[in-house]
């Protein structure tokens, strides 16, 4: 019930303050029909005005960005980091075997030739 009741206040004082801005009443007769001080007609004309003009500002087109909080932002963020160092760990390893592939092909191929030069040497 105080909801509709707020609306309507605020609807009663929409409505006086584009009165008093076309002329229609002075500042102090919307004062005395909101029954404030025109010192607080002036500040709620104010701020009705502020709303208006942030309401008809030009906006992004499509889905607002959605505000994430800190600890998300964090953890997105870590995430990413832990990724790349994941994605480094299993480079380093393919590297790693790679070597380790090529020095057991390599000494593959030496212990061939040692066999060879000892087979050479038993004929002659």
């Amino acid at each position: 019930m105080s909801d509709l009741k707020d609306m309507e206040r605020a609807r009663q004082r929409t409505a006086v303050v584009l009165a008093v801005r076309s002329g229609q009443i002075t500042a102090e007769e919307g004062a005395r029909r909101l029954g404030v001080s025109r010192k607080t007609y002036y500040e709620w004309e104010s701020r009705a005005l502020q709303a208006i003009t942030e309401a008809l500002e030009d906006r992004a087109t499509g889905r607002p960005k959605t505000l994430q909080d800190e600890e998300k932002e964090r953890l997105l963020d870590q995430i990413e980091s832990l990724g790349n160092k994941l994605f480094i760990a299993e480079k380093t390893v393919e590297v790693r075997d790679m070597l380790h592939a090529y020095e057991l092909h390599n000494a593959g191929e030496k212990k061939k030739t040692g066999e060879k030069k000892r087979k050479q040497r038993k004929k002659s």
